[in-house]
């Protein structure tokens, strides 16, 4: 799953934080707007879970248009009538940067032979990405959700990287109710037989596993406002319930809908690797137990968004960002929106989050 892309093998071995090293890492990424002749007007996106490079141009498997085309483009908050952006896929994801659908030196698939990653080992690969374009400093790093995991890992590990750090309805490690239901999403993909202990590839792929899982994680993306407001209780293409297993309401079509196009696709054997990286995530630990230590002489400057009807990734957990920020001195301003969409309201039609990212951007 492989589709056509920007790509750039890095120029030497990545090192990871499990242990050991990527011998020869591919990142696929893509560009919008020019760079300009100092290389200060970069701005880096960095997608979620299940996102892409693809963020400003049609999907090539989908056909969908990309991930944040209301935010990125000419004139719009992330104007790339101004700023060079670039947004690349994780390692470990299966859109061109390697992960376990890529071949190992023996030329088969790693499948489950590929190491366990971290959401820092993520970004040491956007950092090596960066260095290969000749750009030393970016006037902003950009994410939400696990986006936003990944620009606060920059911000903490590389903090001469980036003059500012937009970080969006995310959080500085994942809870005990985050990795649950992650495992729960890993167990229903292992759970297919067609998983075959990750060695798929070249036969039929989990797909009842994989649809499952996306099915369980995208209930949490969204509010019960948004679920009642969207379905309630509402029968879909029935007058009446079947006393059976189909689909009797509009929320389970829905929910079905959301899995089988995931598979279309997405690779499972990727969606275990990246959920385990987010569970892993703890900036904190990583800097001594101390959040604040993480960025201890930081010069960047920080806005943190929440969003009222976020479970997923609660106001709280920006807050528990904020403070720390605070406690190191660093400039950080943060708002919390209100909106009804829930965690995926960073995705959705939010006015006063275009303001906000607009105005930070400057």
């Amino acid at each position: 799953m492989n589709p056509t892309s920007k790509t750039l093998v890095l120029p030497a071995p990545l090192p990871l934080d499990g242990g050991g090293e990527l011998a020869r890492v591919e990142v696929a990424y893509e560009t919008y707007g020019a760079l300009n002749e100092d290389r200060s007007n970069a701005i880096l996106l960095c997608h979620a879970l299940t996102g892409d490079q693809y963020v400003a141009s049609p999907h090539p498997i989908t056909g969908k248009p990309g991930w944040w085309e209301r935010m990125v483009g000419p004139g719009k908050p992330i104007d790339t009538e101004r700023f060079h952006v670039i947004c690349a896929n994780v390692i470990g994801s299966c859109m061109g940067s390697t992960g376990p659908a890529s071949e190992a030196s023996d030329g088969a698939p790693y499948a489950m032979r590929f190491p366990v990653i971290t959401i820092r080992d993520m970004v040491r690969a956007h950092v090596g990405l960066l260095d290969a374009l000749g750009i030393q400093r970016l006037h902003a790093v950009v994410g939400g959700s696990m986006g936003g995991m990944q620009a606060l890992s920059l911000a903490a590990n590389w903090p001469e990287r980036a003059a500012r750090v937009l970080v969006i309805a995310s959080t500085s490690r994942h809870s005990a109710q985050n990795i649950a239901f992650h495992e729960l999403g890993r167990q229903a993909v292992m759970a297919d037989p067609r998983w075959n202990q990750g060695d798929y590839y070249g036969s039929e792929a989990p797909d009842s596993g994989l649809a499952v899982a996306r099915m369980a994680a995208h209930i949490t993306y969204l509010s019960e406002e948004a679920l009642t407001e969207k379905f309630g209780r509402n029968l879909q293409d029935r007058e009446a319930k079947s006393f059976g297993f189909d689909a009797d309401f509009q929320v389970e079509s829905y929910l079905r809908y959301q899995g089988s196009g995931f598979t279309q696709r997405f690779d499972a054997n990727s969606y275990l690797y990246i959920t385990r990286a987010m569970d892993y995530f703890d900036l904190a630990e990583e800097h001594g137990g101390k959040l604040g230590d993480a960025f201890a002489g930081t010069s960047a400057r920080f806005c943190l968004v929440s969003f009222d009807s976020d479970w997923l990734y609660p106001t709280a957990e920006s807050r528990h960002v904020v403070h720390a920020l605070n406690a190191a001195g660093a400039a950080v301003s943060f708002v919390e929106l209100s909106a009804p969409h829930g965690h995926d309201s960073f995705l959705l039609d939010v006015p006063a989050l275009d303001r906000v990212i607009g105005g930070f951007l400057g």
